[in-house]
């Protein structure tokens, strides 16, 4: 089923224009490198992840269950680059509490337990309580629909997301006038996660946005991706995505949802506030501290050789969502 939206900036592809499964699922030819020295270590990189994704793929977690018998439908700014394959979106990963390589989320996450699951609604709003997984998929008042978007953790992906506009859920509790800001509280359960205590961060990891940002139609609430459950080592079983602000932003493994009047302290900022600002969004106009931002690598697009894309302000969703930062100092405001 297709939303009209109220936004002019969005547009709506037909369902016939989402990608078939088998053609996301071919697997891409690797380029070969016929050099040695850096060339040959950048074959061993690739061939070590190639074998984690290999055995992810061996594993895969299954059809999500609230597409049997769901409509196809795109809805939101879709995007229709090319998707990225799936092995690369699930063993290439920032997921902190499982260690802080790439790689090590697909190694480690199994042990996640995702059921049961709550997560609590709290804070300034009318409605406040606890919603396991099956009472958040019910919130939805439309169905469930995939969203092709393009993404950046660490790297930029375009990933057929499964889930709903986020406001829907809040428009169900009822903020409260003085709410101001949504802030999300992740799982940190050392018993699960083997990196929850390092020293890395403040655990547990904590993410917000502006109440407005939150409302906006592209901040999802997500629990599935290319027509599956999602992997636990990408943030299940529900988890939000943020697709024109960097990575981090976009919580995993979500437990609390908080309403507050004011702005939350937030994992990275607090970690390092002078390289990760709270609003995050994707700008080639302001560099990290230690590396420039005006490029990008898209997953897939790692050989040796290959040329980096230019950084789309906002991630390529500035018609979208560029009116949420209008007369702010984007530089300031980082």
């Amino acid at each position: 089923m297709l939303i009209p939206s109220r936004n002019p900036g969005f547009n709506h592809p037909h369902s016939s224009d989402i990608t078939p499964r088998a053609a996301y699922e071919d697997r891409r030819q690797m380029l070969k490198l016929l050099a040695g020295g850096a060339a040959g270590a950048a074959l061993a990189s690739w061939a070590g992840r190639e074998a984690m994704a290999q055995q992810a793929g061996a594993a895969r977690p299954g059809k999500l269950a609230v597409l049997a018998g769901a409509k196809s439908g795109v809805a939101g700014a879709a995007t229709m680059e090319k998707l990225t394959d799936y092995k690369d979106a699930s063993t290439y990963n920032n997921f902190y509490e499982f260690g802080t390589d790439k790689a090590d989320p697909a190694r480690n996450a199994h042990t996640l337990k995702t059921t049961p699951w709550t997560v609590e609604i709290e804070g300034l709003v009318k409605k406040p309580g606890k919603y396991g997984i099956d009472d958040l998929l019910k919130l939805s008042a439309q169905e469930e629909r995939i969203y092709r978007l393009r993404c950046v953790e660490g790297w930029s992906m375009v990933i057929p997301w499964v889930g709903y506009s986020l406001a829907e859920l809040i428009k169900r509790v009822e903020p409260q006038g003085s709410a101001k800001y949504v802030e999300f509280v992740t799982l940190a359960d050392k018993a699960t996660m083997p990196y929850v205590g390092s020293r890395v961060l403040d655990w547990p990891y904590v993410e917000g946005l502006r109440l407005d940002e939150a409302m906006h139609p592209l901040t999802l609430l997500a629990f599935g991706m290319y027509g599956e459950v999602l992997p636990n080592q990408n943030g299940a079983p529900v988890r939000l995505v943020v697709p024109w602000k960097y990575g981090f932003k976009s919580a995993k493994s979500i437990v609390k949802i908080r309403f507050v009047e004011k702005e939350p302290g937030t994992a990275w900022n607090k970690a390092a506030k002078q390289e990760y600002g709270f609003y995050s969004n994707v700008n080639p106009e302001v560099d990290h501290p230690r590396w420039s931002q005006a490029t990008e690598r898209r997953i897939g697009e790692d050989g040796l050789f290959a040329k980096k894309r230019k950084t789309l302000m906002f991630n390529g969703y500035e018609a979208q969502v560029g009116q949420l930062y209008a007369g702010m100092d984007l530089k300031k405001f980082y």
